[in-house]
Protein backbone atom coordinates (compact mmCIF):
# COMPACT_ATOMS: atom_id res chain seq x y z
CA UNK A 1 0.00 0.00 0.00
CA UNK A 2 1.50 3.66 -0.89
CA UNK A 3 0.41 7.12 -1.02
CA UNK A 4 -2.35 7.55 -3.96
CA UNK A 5 -3.69 3.86 -3.63
CA UNK A 6 -7.54 3.68 -3.93
CA UNK A 7 -9.10 1.39 -0.72
CA UNK A 8 -12.05 1.00 0.82
CA UNK A 9 -13.32 0.43 4.63
CA UNK A 10 -13.96 -3.38 5.92
CA UNK A 11 -15.51 -2.53 8.55
CA UNK A 12 -18.33 0.23 7.10
CA UNK A 13 -19.68 2.10 3.58
CA UNK A 14 -16.95 4.11 1.60
CA UNK A 15 -13.33 4.62 1.14
CA UNK A 16 -10.96 6.96 -0.88
CA UNK A 17 -7.79 7.81 -1.60
CA UNK A 18 -4.02 7.38 0.61
CA UNK A 19 -3.14 10.33 1.63
CA UNK A 20 -0.46 9.43 4.11
CA UNK A 21 0.76 6.95 6.97
CA UNK A 22 0.90 7.67 10.68
CA UNK A 23 3.45 4.99 12.43
CA UNK A 24 3.12 1.65 11.06
CA UNK A 25 -0.23 0.65 11.93
CA UNK A 26 -2.83 4.51 10.80
CA UNK A 27 -3.24 5.03 7.08
CA UNK A 28 -4.62 8.64 6.07
CA UNK A 29 -7.61 7.78 4.23
CA UNK A 30 -8.94 11.25 2.04
CA UNK A 31 -12.62 10.83 1.24
CA UNK A 32 -14.03 12.80 -1.57
CA UNK A 33 -14.70 16.13 0.33
CA UNK A 34 -11.14 16.34 1.10
CA UNK A 35 -11.34 15.19 4.86
CA UNK A 36 -8.75 12.81 5.82
CA UNK A 37 -9.98 9.91 8.14
CA UNK A 38 -6.96 8.44 10.35
CA UNK A 39 -8.17 4.34 9.86
CA UNK A 40 -6.50 1.57 10.65
CA UNK A 41 -4.10 -0.32 8.26
CA UNK A 42 -6.50 -3.52 8.62
CA UNK A 43 -10.15 -1.82 8.27
CA UNK A 44 -8.74 -1.29 5.17
CA UNK A 45 -8.01 -2.48 1.33
CA UNK A 46 -6.77 -1.54 -1.81
CA UNK A 47 -8.97 -1.76 -4.52
CA UNK A 48 -8.92 -1.74 -8.65
CA UNK A 49 -10.88 0.24 -10.83
CA UNK A 50 -13.28 -2.82 -11.54
CA UNK A 51 -12.74 -5.46 -9.00
CA UNK A 52 -11.29 -5.68 -5.35
CA UNK A 53 -7.28 -6.51 -4.84
CA UNK A 54 -7.23 -8.88 -2.04
CA UNK A 55 -3.60 -8.65 -1.47
CA UNK A 56 -2.91 -8.83 2.68
CA UNK A 57 -1.53 -5.62 4.48
CA UNK A 58 0.92 -5.85 6.42
CA UNK A 59 0.23 -9.22 8.13
CA UNK A 60 -3.54 -8.94 7.42
CA UNK A 61 -5.40 -11.73 7.02
CA UNK A 62 -6.17 -12.53 3.32
CA UNK A 63 -9.93 -12.28 2.51
CA UNK A 64 -11.12 -16.12 0.42
CA UNK A 65 -12.79 -15.20 -2.68
CA UNK A 66 -16.62 -16.58 -2.75
CA UNK A 67 -15.90 -19.41 -6.11
CA UNK A 68 -19.66 -18.28 -8.26
CA UNK A 69 -20.72 -21.82 -9.37
CA UNK A 70 -20.17 -23.08 -12.20
CA UNK A 71 -22.93 -22.97 -15.14
CA UNK A 72 -21.54 -26.46 -16.68
CA UNK A 73 -22.20 -28.41 -13.58
CA UNK A 74 -23.42 -32.04 -14.03
CA UNK A 75 -26.13 -32.93 -12.31
CA UNK A 76 -25.26 -36.77 -12.84
CA UNK A 77 -22.07 -35.43 -10.19
CA UNK A 78 -24.09 -34.41 -7.62
CA UNK A 79 -25.43 -36.91 -4.19
CA UNK A 80 -28.49 -38.96 -4.88
CA UNK A 81 -31.11 -38.21 -2.18
CA UNK A 82 -34.23 -39.78 -3.59
CA UNK A 83 -35.21 -43.34 -2.34
CA UNK A 84 -37.77 -45.07 -4.06
CA UNK A 85 -40.53 -46.81 -1.93
CA UNK A 86 -39.60 -50.54 -1.51
CA UNK A 87 -41.70 -52.55 -4.45
CA UNK A 88 -44.57 -54.93 -2.61
CA UNK A 89 -44.86 -58.53 -4.17
CA UNK A 90 -47.66 -60.91 -4.48
CA UNK A 91 -48.75 -62.87 -1.56
CA UNK A 92 -45.91 -60.43 0.31
CA UNK A 93 -49.17 -59.53 2.76
CA UNK A 94 -49.05 -62.50 4.89
CA UNK A 95 -45.88 -62.18 7.51
CA UNK A 96 -42.77 -64.22 7.39
CA UNK A 97 -39.72 -63.56 9.14
CA UNK A 98 -37.03 -65.63 9.53
CA UNK A 99 -33.52 -66.08 11.89
CA UNK A 100 -30.70 -67.19 9.56
CA UNK A 101 -26.94 -68.30 10.48
CA UNK A 102 -24.52 -68.09 7.99
CA UNK A 103 -20.90 -69.64 8.29
CA UNK A 104 -17.88 -67.17 7.29
CA UNK A 105 -16.00 -69.80 5.50
CA UNK A 106 -17.84 -73.25 5.40
CA UNK A 107 -14.39 -74.60 4.17
CA UNK A 108 -13.14 -74.80 7.80
CA UNK A 109 -16.49 -75.42 9.34
CA UNK A 110 -14.18 -76.17 12.72
CA UNK A 111 -12.93 -72.13 13.03
CA UNK A 112 -14.84 -70.63 11.40
CA UNK A 113 -16.77 -67.07 12.28
CA UNK A 114 -20.95 -67.45 11.87
CA UNK A 115 -22.80 -64.08 11.31
CA UNK A 116 -26.49 -63.33 11.81
CA UNK A 117 -29.23 -62.05 9.69
CA UNK A 118 -32.99 -61.43 10.16
CA UNK A 119 -34.80 -61.99 6.88
CA UNK A 120 -37.95 -59.96 6.46
CA UNK A 121 -40.14 -61.89 4.08
CA UNK A 122 -43.38 -59.86 3.08
CA UNK A 123 -44.38 -56.46 2.47
CA UNK A 124 -44.49 -54.81 5.87
CA UNK A 125 -41.42 -52.92 7.61
CA UNK A 126 -40.39 -55.14 10.46
CA UNK A 127 -39.06 -53.60 14.15
CA UNK A 128 -37.03 -56.21 15.56
CA UNK A 129 -35.15 -56.95 18.75
CA UNK A 130 -33.34 -60.19 19.26
CA UNK A 131 -32.33 -61.38 22.79
CA UNK A 132 -30.45 -64.47 24.42
CA UNK A 133 -31.02 -65.54 27.54
CA UNK A 134 -28.51 -66.99 30.71
CA UNK A 135 -30.53 -68.68 32.89
CA UNK A 136 -33.44 -66.14 34.14
CA UNK A 137 -31.71 -63.20 32.44
CA UNK A 138 -32.16 -61.64 29.31
CA UNK A 139 -29.32 -59.83 27.36
CA UNK A 140 -30.34 -57.57 23.95
CA UNK A 141 -28.13 -58.65 21.18
CA UNK A 142 -29.52 -56.12 18.51
CA UNK A 143 -32.30 -53.74 17.65
CA UNK A 144 -33.46 -52.36 14.89
CA UNK A 145 -35.43 -52.06 11.49
CA UNK A 146 -35.68 -54.19 8.56
CA UNK A 147 -37.51 -53.30 5.20
CA UNK A 148 -39.65 -55.02 2.85
CA UNK A 149 -38.72 -58.31 1.52
CA UNK A 150 -34.95 -57.81 2.36
CA UNK A 151 -32.39 -59.33 4.89
CA UNK A 152 -30.35 -57.51 7.59
CA UNK A 153 -27.39 -58.37 8.97
CA UNK A 154 -27.30 -58.29 12.78
CA UNK A 155 -23.78 -59.89 14.50
CA UNK A 156 -21.34 -61.81 13.93
CA UNK A 157 -20.40 -64.41 16.52
CA UNK A 158 -17.59 -67.27 16.71
CA UNK A 159 -17.72 -70.36 18.67
CA UNK A 160 -17.30 -69.20 22.10
CA UNK A 161 -20.14 -67.02 22.05
CA UNK A 162 -22.42 -70.23 20.96
CA UNK A 163 -23.40 -71.39 24.43
CA UNK A 164 -25.02 -68.04 25.21
CA UNK A 165 -27.10 -68.34 22.34
CA UNK A 166 -28.91 -72.19 23.02
CA UNK A 167 -32.21 -70.20 23.78
CA UNK A 168 -33.16 -66.67 21.76
CA UNK A 169 -35.74 -65.04 21.35
CA UNK A 170 -37.11 -62.72 17.95
CA UNK A 171 -39.84 -59.96 18.68
CA UNK A 172 -41.66 -58.32 15.70
CA UNK A 173 -43.23 -55.35 15.47
CA UNK A 174 -45.04 -54.85 11.73
CA UNK A 175 -46.15 -52.09 9.83
CA UNK A 176 -46.21 -49.91 6.86
CA UNK A 177 -45.77 -46.32 5.53
CA UNK A 178 -47.78 -44.21 3.82
CA UNK A 179 -50.73 -46.43 3.30
CA UNK A 180 -53.25 -48.16 4.97
CA UNK A 181 -52.83 -52.03 5.93
CA UNK A 182 -53.81 -54.98 8.28
CA UNK A 183 -52.28 -54.99 11.58
CA UNK A 184 -50.44 -58.07 12.72
CA UNK A 185 -50.29 -58.91 16.12
CA UNK A 186 -46.65 -58.09 17.66
CA UNK A 187 -44.62 -61.61 17.68
CA UNK A 188 -42.19 -62.72 20.64
CA UNK A 189 -40.97 -65.81 19.69
CA UNK A 190 -38.62 -68.28 21.65
CA UNK A 191 -36.42 -70.40 19.88
CA UNK A 192 -34.40 -73.20 21.04
CA UNK A 193 -31.01 -73.23 18.66
CA UNK A 194 -29.12 -76.66 18.53
CA UNK A 195 -25.38 -75.41 18.97
CA UNK A 196 -24.56 -78.87 17.82
CA UNK A 197 -25.45 -78.13 14.36
CA UNK A 198 -23.11 -75.16 13.74
CA UNK A 199 -20.16 -78.14 13.60
CA UNK A 200 -22.39 -80.35 10.73
CA UNK A 201 -21.09 -78.87 7.36
CA UNK A 202 -24.85 -80.52 6.08
CA UNK A 203 -27.04 -78.61 8.42
CA UNK A 204 -26.38 -75.36 6.36
CA UNK A 205 -28.66 -75.63 3.29
CA UNK A 206 -29.21 -74.02 0.10
CA UNK A 207 -31.95 -71.44 0.29
CA UNK A 208 -33.89 -68.80 -1.29
CA UNK A 209 -32.63 -65.86 0.47
CA UNK A 210 -28.42 -66.59 0.45
CA UNK A 211 -26.26 -67.56 -2.58
CA UNK A 212 -24.48 -69.78 0.27
CA UNK A 213 -25.87 -72.46 2.39
CA UNK A 214 -26.96 -71.29 5.81
CA UNK A 215 -29.18 -72.31 8.79
CA UNK A 216 -32.72 -70.98 9.12
CA UNK A 217 -34.87 -70.84 11.51
CA UNK A 218 -38.96 -69.64 11.56
CA UNK A 219 -39.97 -67.24 13.49
CA UNK A 220 -43.21 -66.56 11.69
CA UNK A 221 -44.35 -68.01 8.32
CA UNK A 222 -47.51 -66.89 6.54
CA UNK A 223 -48.73 -64.82 9.63
CA UNK A 224 -48.48 -67.98 12.36
CA UNK A 225 -45.88 -68.26 14.56
CA UNK A 226 -44.18 -71.18 14.57
CA UNK A 227 -42.90 -71.36 17.89
CA UNK A 228 -45.05 -71.10 21.46
CA UNK A 229 -44.71 -68.25 23.53
CA UNK A 230 -43.91 -69.02 27.07
CA UNK A 231 -45.93 -71.23 28.62
CA UNK A 232 -48.32 -69.29 31.52
CA UNK A 233 -47.05 -71.40 34.66
CA UNK A 234 -51.18 -72.38 35.57
CA UNK A 235 -51.65 -73.33 31.94
CA UNK A 236 -48.69 -75.61 32.41
CA UNK A 237 -50.31 -77.76 35.02
CA UNK A 238 -53.38 -77.84 33.94
CA UNK A 239 -51.71 -79.17 30.43
CA UNK A 240 -48.76 -81.86 32.72
CA UNK A 241 -52.36 -83.35 34.73
CA UNK A 242 -54.08 -83.65 31.46
CA UNK A 243 -51.87 -85.45 29.84
CA UNK A 244 -51.44 -87.74 32.93
CA UNK A 245 -55.14 -88.47 33.46
CA UNK A 246 -56.28 -88.38 29.71
CA UNK A 247 -54.23 -91.66 29.14
CA UNK A 248 -54.33 -95.05 31.21
CA UNK A 249 -50.79 -95.69 30.14
CA UNK A 250 -48.10 -93.21 29.72
CA UNK A 251 -47.69 -92.46 25.87
CA UNK A 252 -43.89 -93.44 25.33
CA UNK A 253 -44.72 -96.80 26.48
CA UNK A 254 -42.90 -98.32 23.69
CA UNK A 255 -44.99 -101.63 22.52
CA UNK A 256 -46.30 -102.18 19.75
CA UNK A 257 -49.99 -102.60 18.86
CA UNK A 258 -51.00 -105.98 20.64
CA UNK A 259 -51.16 -107.82 23.46
CA UNK A 260 -48.13 -107.73 25.31
CA UNK A 261 -46.82 -110.93 26.40
CA UNK A 262 -45.96 -110.72 30.17
CA UNK A 263 -42.25 -111.77 30.42
CA UNK A 264 -41.78 -108.64 27.77
CA UNK A 265 -40.93 -105.31 29.82
CA UNK A 266 -42.88 -101.97 29.55
CA UNK A 267 -40.09 -99.49 28.90
CA UNK A 268 -41.35 -95.91 29.61
CA UNK A 269 -38.51 -93.17 28.21
CA UNK A 270 -38.66 -90.23 30.33
CA UNK A 271 -36.50 -88.31 27.88
CA UNK A 272 -38.55 -85.05 27.95
CA UNK A 273 -38.22 -84.95 24.33
CA UNK A 274 -40.32 -87.75 24.22
CA UNK A 275 -42.98 -86.68 27.06
CA UNK A 276 -43.85 -83.00 25.46
CA UNK A 277 -44.29 -81.64 22.20
CA UNK A 278 -41.99 -78.64 23.18
CA UNK A 279 -40.37 -77.40 26.30
CA UNK A 280 -40.64 -73.57 25.79
CA UNK A 281 -40.91 -71.69 28.43
CA UNK A 282 -39.83 -74.70 31.20
CA UNK A 283 -37.25 -74.41 33.27
CA UNK A 284 -35.22 -77.87 34.71
CA UNK A 285 -37.54 -78.24 37.34
CA UNK A 286 -40.97 -77.98 35.38
CA UNK A 287 -39.56 -80.71 33.13
CA UNK A 288 -38.08 -82.65 36.21
CA UNK A 289 -41.23 -82.78 38.11
CA UNK A 290 -43.58 -83.59 34.38
CA UNK A 291 -40.76 -86.82 34.16
CA UNK A 292 -41.40 -87.81 37.80
CA UNK A 293 -45.06 -87.27 37.80
CA UNK A 294 -45.17 -89.99 34.62
CA UNK A 295 -42.97 -92.39 36.59
CA UNK A 296 -44.92 -92.21 39.33
CA UNK A 297 -48.21 -92.91 37.14
CA UNK A 298 -46.23 -95.63 35.90
CA UNK A 299 -45.49 -97.36 38.95
CA UNK A 300 -49.25 -96.61 40.47
CA UNK A 301 -50.55 -98.53 36.79
CA UNK A 302 -48.50 -101.83 37.13
CA UNK A 303 -47.80 -102.03 41.54
CA UNK A 304 -51.32 -104.17 40.99
CA UNK A 305 -49.44 -106.24 38.63
CA UNK A 306 -46.93 -109.12 40.42
CA UNK A 307 -44.63 -110.39 37.96
CA UNK A 308 -44.06 -107.00 35.66
CA UNK A 309 -40.63 -105.44 35.21
CA UNK A 310 -40.60 -101.61 33.90
CA UNK A 311 -38.02 -100.04 32.67
CA UNK A 312 -37.85 -96.66 32.80
CA UNK A 313 -34.80 -94.82 30.35
CA UNK A 314 -33.95 -91.51 31.82
CA UNK A 315 -30.66 -91.20 29.71
CA UNK A 316 -26.77 -90.57 31.27
CA UNK A 317 -26.90 -86.65 31.83
CA UNK A 318 -25.96 -85.22 34.63
CA UNK A 319 -27.95 -88.08 36.52
CA UNK A 320 -30.70 -85.44 38.06
CA UNK A 321 -33.28 -87.44 37.21
CA UNK A 322 -31.65 -90.88 37.83
CA UNK A 323 -31.95 -90.02 41.33
CA UNK A 324 -34.77 -88.31 41.51
CA UNK A 325 -36.18 -92.10 40.70
CA UNK A 326 -33.74 -94.16 42.76
CA UNK A 327 -35.01 -91.62 45.72
CA UNK A 328 -38.62 -92.40 45.16
CA UNK A 329 -38.09 -96.03 44.52
CA UNK A 330 -36.36 -96.11 48.20
CA UNK A 331 -38.30 -94.59 49.84
CA UNK A 332 -42.30 -94.65 48.62
CA UNK A 333 -41.52 -98.08 45.90
CA UNK A 334 -39.07 -99.84 48.35
CA UNK A 335 -40.37 -103.56 48.19
CA UNK A 336 -39.71 -103.56 44.40
CA UNK A 337 -36.28 -104.56 43.81
CA UNK A 338 -34.45 -102.13 41.21
CA UNK A 339 -31.31 -102.13 39.32
CA UNK A 340 -29.65 -100.74 36.16
CA UNK A 341 -31.17 -102.21 33.21
CA UNK A 342 -29.12 -103.85 29.93
CA UNK A 343 -26.67 -101.96 28.78
CA UNK A 344 -26.91 -104.02 25.64
CA UNK A 345 -30.55 -103.09 25.30
CA UNK A 346 -30.87 -100.11 27.03
CA UNK A 347 -27.69 -98.23 26.51
CA UNK A 348 -26.10 -96.71 30.42
CA UNK A 349 -29.01 -94.64 31.11
CA UNK A 350 -31.98 -96.74 32.04
CA UNK A 351 -33.27 -98.15 35.19
CA UNK A 352 -35.48 -101.34 35.64
CA UNK A 353 -38.02 -101.96 38.74
CA UNK A 354 -39.33 -105.58 39.40
CA UNK A 355 -43.26 -105.42 40.44
CA UNK A 356 -43.61 -108.35 43.19
CA UNK A 357 -46.00 -109.32 45.37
Amino acid sequence: MKIGDKVRFLSEVGGGVVAGFQGKNIVLVEDEDGFQIPTSINDVVVVGEDNYDTTPLFGQKPVAPVAAPEEDDDPADRPVTFKAEPEERKGGDLLSVYLAFVPVDPTVLTKTKFEAYIINDSNYYIHYTYLSVEGANWTLRATGEVEPNTKLFIEEFDRESLNSMERVSVQCLAYKRGKPFMLKPAVDAQLRIDTVKFYKLHTFCENDFFEQDALLYTVVENDKVVRPLVVDAKKLKQEMSRKIHDDEKPKTTVQPARMRNKKEPVVVDLHASQLLETTAGMSSGDILNYQMDVFRKTMENYKSKPGTTLVFIHGKGDGVLRRAILQELSYKYKKYPCQDASFQEYGYGATQVKITH
